[in-house]
């Protein structure tokens, strides 16, 4: 009896280690850690079933698509290499995917099918801020990226039957995924304490990696399996980090089933009253819309995503017709920087929080210095691109340093978002994309225009002026009405909770967690 009693005894013991184990390893992992880790690599899943189509669409279409500014490119004098040797670097990228193109798709039925994603991805900016207001951070994103997921796989099927099929999943991919950027920044309003804001917005970076991490292997899915793999393969990662996601993200710190009591204990002080734990509370518009530090993130970036655009879309044309370079080089020298932009993104945002903890600048100020960083030395630096001729390897150090230094914006601007408001950091964001997205459409096109009779370095000049004029003389918006004090509709009734005027400096006092130093001094 004894012994069998022994014996029944022995799993419960086993059983109550293992549970103690399994716990004492969860409360190593911060719950705001998996939160890092699932925003990077939702937004490097998004930008993924986003961009696939980019690569895609070369083997899809019958004829390559030709180039927006190809019109007199025959007669434009090639600057830095002999036209003669043209043919030749051409033949040596071996693109054989172009002439097994299986869909009689012109240049404006393509061109309506990749922009059809931007359009309504502006249009559902705003929508996406106000649904995060309602049903919170976990369902909007979750269900945005299933959408988007779902159109990918179902792209295969639409393609033969009609290029207006095609359209319809991309305008919907677009409207989905014009939530997501929305419903993140709520949720790094009610998680993150503000002095870890600026190194959890280098997350946000994941779509750096999408990008930098499609082309390659779509261009491998395409040369062995043929472009249908590519929207089946994205598609799937997209469903199975839904899954990931409905498991581990919760909306809040209390929701969440296993976050440490210390770590809760933790956010909810530092985060103190200037959230709200309402998903309910009404978006004050007319405060947002009359708001100058509103205005002035929406506007600064939209110098920035001007800067960027102009890199990422115009850019390859001067290095294939400027530059001379072939197709792969091409490739490779536009997508690296990408892959370099994420780790730039860490380090200034570690930096932006090392100067805020250690108080040897304001808050407001380090945003303006790092959104200085990614407008000002960026637009500097393309106008010096233009005048560097065929000093390649300059050209190459210029373009690598501009677009990493873009990145600074994510230290800047992008988390003086959260600053000014963070029970409203959603609609804001909606905001303020809603104006800055609208570059990525006029950049590529004023490039157009600047270059529609030649593509001469005079011409190109005259593009790189333009882009620099437009990320530094937006940036003095910023300068002059930007801050990171929190705005007084950022409250219900706009009554500043009594807590909320003090300084939150979280401090630790035998082991327990304060709110301020003046709590600390009363204890």
């Amino acid at each position: 009896m004894e012994e069998a009693q022994r014996l029944d005894d022995e799993p419960v013991i086993s059983k109550k280690y293992s549970a103690c184990s399994f716990r004492r390893l969860q409360d190593m992992v911060p719950a705001r850690v998996v939160l890092y880790f699932l925003s990077f690599s939702g937004f490097l899943v998004s930008f993924m079933m986003r961009t696939d189509i980019n690569i895609a669409m070369i083997a899809m279409a019958r004829l390559p698509p030709p180039s927006p500014y190809a019109a007199n490119a025959s007669s434009s004098p090639m600057y830095c290499y002999d036209p003669a040797n043209l043919t030749d670097a051409l033949a040596s990228d071996n693109i054989t995917t172009v002439e097994e193109g299986e869909f009689d798709w012109d240049a404006t039925t393509q061109s309506a099918i990749l922009g059809s994603f931007y359009w309504c991805y502006i249009l559902s900016q705003v929508v996406g801020g106000v649904l995060t207001q309602y049903f919170g951070t976990k369902a909007v994103f979750g269900i945005s990226q299933l959408a988007t997921a779902i159109c990918s796989l179902l792209i295969p099927t639409a393609a033969p039957i009609h290029y207006g099929a095609v359209i319809a999943l991309r305008s919907i991919q677009g409207i989905a995924s014009g939530l997501t950027w929305p419903a993140m920044y709520a949720m790094v309003g009610i998680w993150i304490p503000a002095i870890e804001r600026s190194r959890f917005m280098s997350s946000f970076q994941g779509f750096s990696f999408g990008i930098g991490l499609t082309y390659p292997l779509c261009g491998f899915l395409i040369a062995h399996f043929g472009w249908r793999v590519v929207f089946y393969v994205t598609g799937s990662i997209g469903i199975l980090w839904c899954l990931v996601w409905w498991l581990l993200a919760f909306d809040t710190p209390a929701l969440h089933p296993r976050i440490s009591a210390s770590e809760r204990r933790y956010i909810e002080t530092s985060v103190g009253n200037t959230v709200v734990g309402d998903k309910g509370l009404v978006v004050p518009w007319r405060s947002i819309l009359t708001s100058l530090p509103a205005w002035s993130i929406g506007i600064t970036t939209f110098g920035r995503i001007w800067i960027h655009y102009t890199f990422i879309i115009p850019g390859p044309m001067y290095m294939k017709t400027v530059l001379g370079f072939s197709i792969q080089k091409n490739g490779l020298m536009s997508g690296a920087p990408f892959l370099c932009s994420y780790v730039s993104s860490v380090f200034f945002c570690y930096l932006a929080d090392v100067l805020v903890n250690n108080k040897l600048l304001t808050l407001t100020n380090v945003r303006k210095l790092f959104t200085a960083m990614s407008q000002i030395v960026p637009g500097l630096l393309v106008l010096a691109i233009g005048y560097l001729g065929c000093n390649i390897t300059l050209v190459l150090i210029a373009w690598f340093c501009a677009v990493t230094l873009i990145t600074a914006s994510y230290a800047g601007a992008m988390a003086n978002v959260v600053d000014i408001a963070p029970n409203l950091a959603g609609p804001i964001l909606a905001f303020a994309q809603t104006i800055h997205m609208t570059a990525s459409f006029l950049s590529p096109i004023a490039a157009g225009i600047l270059l529609q009779e030649s593509q001469t370095l005079e011409n190109w000049q005259q593009v790189f002026w333009l882009a620099a004029a437009v990320s530094c003389g937006t940036y003095i918006f910023f300068q002059v009405f930007g801050t990171a004090d929190i705005q007084a509709w950022n409250y219900p009734n706009r009554t500043f909770p009594v807590e909320s005027l003090q300084p939150l400096q979280p401090c630790k006092q035998n082991g327990e967690i304060c709110k301020n130093n003046s709590d600390a001094a009363e204890g």
